[in-house]
């Protein structure tokens, strides 16, 4: 059962208002690397396509990043309920910032997206556990239909604000993204008389030196990104530092994490052993990441887009990688469910690296076939796409299940918090790499890349049985295992 203070209602509310939030953040993304890189003359910004896609990929990482934060200020200071709301209202804002009539303010309103997003994200999620907190099942079944609902947002939004954005103003792509935000933040606030006192209060309110230690701390880090927002600071430094910033705090997470006293050895031991899965999960969005930044660009610049006399909108491409996911999430759910125990955790993570990394040596085909000049079939990248999906259902199921268990319990909310500092880890490391394909061929780009994640698939492949038997925790009194079901 459901708490008892919690209605249908109070999910139909948290449902719509994530629906309509991933609507923007998925529009957004399929148009953000076409707007930095047209002429200023079209209304972008005229930036270097390798300055584009890194700037898409410190973007990404800054809000995986910050949403380890945006979990604080729900834990710690605002609650999950308020927290929620005020950053629906903050994302709002990034998107009409953005959709403003000039380039100038650009910086201002993704930084407020970032913020908003890693404010709304993790915090919401903490409202849906808050729903379904005595019953794990239904708990998980209600996370798989919000899979869904994402994937519907991910596979609709790019249709309609890449259309707007590339046919008629790229301000008015933005604008989209910032009316269903608003749509956000009215369903979740009409919605939440609904929800009782649930969410209401902090977990542990900080304290007042906390706090006051907190902004010391981070004062210099908010200084940075408010002058690189303005324009304060050159682009290349504030790629570069981002990104550097991005790659290091994963590590000292990590290590900060290990060395807590009320860790065992044996519960170090396990961590250390799960760095095989960290690093995968970082060159899986070492290569995803690139889906809205580069391959965006590839599909604008290299492909033939023409259907029946009607050129195909580049951003539209972006939908692709949704549909297949909703198309074979069923199938492989029920396939894990079915023999996904009889099947080695480390074996699962390594297939699915392996189809990813393959999926990079597809793009070195397409590319070394565009070099030429000619423009190549959209297949190409269709194929890139379906494989980004299926190794996705792979590697973030065993992946999230892998993290839930290798920590004890009263970890495991920060072993996913690192787990996703490692996505973050990806993103930064596209970030700064992308910037390579200025001075090598774009085709001997995408095959290192593809050779090196398909590499260290075989390597978690060969120490397979070291690997799951070194992430696995021993029985413990009565819990159920974590469920390897895809979400």
């Amino acid at each position: 059962m459901t708490s008892p203070s919690w209605s249908k209602r109070s999910f139909v509310t948290l449902f719509m208002s994530d629906l309509w939030e991933r609507f923007g953040f998925y529009g957004m993304l399929a148009i953000l690397v076409l707007y930095f890189s047209a002429p200023a003359a079209d209304g972008g910004l005229g930036l270097a396509p390798t300055d584009s896609a890194a700037l898409v990929g410190v973007y990404l990482g800054l809000t995986f990043m910050l949403s380890l934060l945006g979990g604080w200020v729900g834990d710690r200071i605002l609650g999950p309920h308020a927290a929620t709301l005020y950053g629906a209202v903050i994302v709002s804002a990034g998107y009409f910032v953005l959709a403003a009539p000039t380039t100038a303010v650009t910086g201002i309103g993704l930084l407020l997206v970032a913020m908003g997003t890693a404010i709304y994200k993790p915090n919401l999620t903490t409202m849906l556990n808050l729903h379904y907190e005595r019953v794990r099942s239904e708990r998980e079944a209600a996370i798989s239909v919000f899979y869904v609902g994402i994937q519907v947002s991910a596979l609709l939004a790019p249709l309609v604000t890449g259309y707007l954005g590339e046919r008629v103003d790229w301000h008015a792509g933005f604008a989209a993204t910032g009316v269903t935000s608003v749509i956000c933040a009215l369903t979740y606030w009409r919605g939440s008389r609904h929800f009782d006192t649930a969410g209401a209060l902090t977990v542990n309110r900080v304290s007042s030196p906390e706090l006051r230690r907190f902004g010391v701390r981070a004062a210099i880090p908010a200084v940075f990104l408010l002058a690189a927002a303005v324009g304060l600071v050159p682009l290349g430094l504030t790629i570069a530092i981002c990104g550097l910033g991005i790659i290091v705090v994963p590590f000292v997470s990590f290590w900060l994490l290990r060395r807590h006293p009320d860790l065992t050895a044996a519960d170090r031991r396990r961590l250390t052993v799960f760095l095989w899965p960290l690093f995968g999960s970082a060159l899986f969005w070492l290569v995803a990441g690139q889906d809205g930044s580069i391959l965006n660009l590839f599909a604008q610049q290299s492909t033939d887009r023409e259907v029946f006399g009607f050129v195909l909108p580049a951003s539209w491409l972006q939908s692709a990688t949704p549909l297949f996911i909703l198309l074979a999430a069923p199938l492989l759910a029920r396939y894990f469910k079915r023999h996904g125990q009889h099947v080695n955790v480390a074996v699962k993570f390594s297939v699915g690296l392996a189809i990813v990394g393959f999926s990079f040596l597809i793009m070195a085909g397409a590319a070394w076939l565009a070099a030429s000049g000619e423009k190549v079939s959209p297949l190409w990248l269709v194929s890139v796409y379906l494989l980004h999906a299926l190794g996705e259902l792979i590697i973030a199921a065993v992946g999230i299940s892998a993290a839930f268990e290798v920590a004890p319990p009263a970890f495991r909310a920060r072993m996913i918090g690192l787990w996703w500092l490692f996505s973050a880890l990806g993103a930064g490391l596209a970030s700064q790499v992308v910037r390579v394909t200025a001075v090598v061929p774009d085709s001997l780009y995408y095959l290192v890349i593809a050779v090196i994640v398909t590499g260290f698939g075989l390597a978690v492949a060969y120490r397979r049985d070291r690997i799951a038997a070194g992430i696995v925790r021993p029985a413990e009194t009565g819990e159920p295992a974590a469920s390897t079901v895809l979400h």
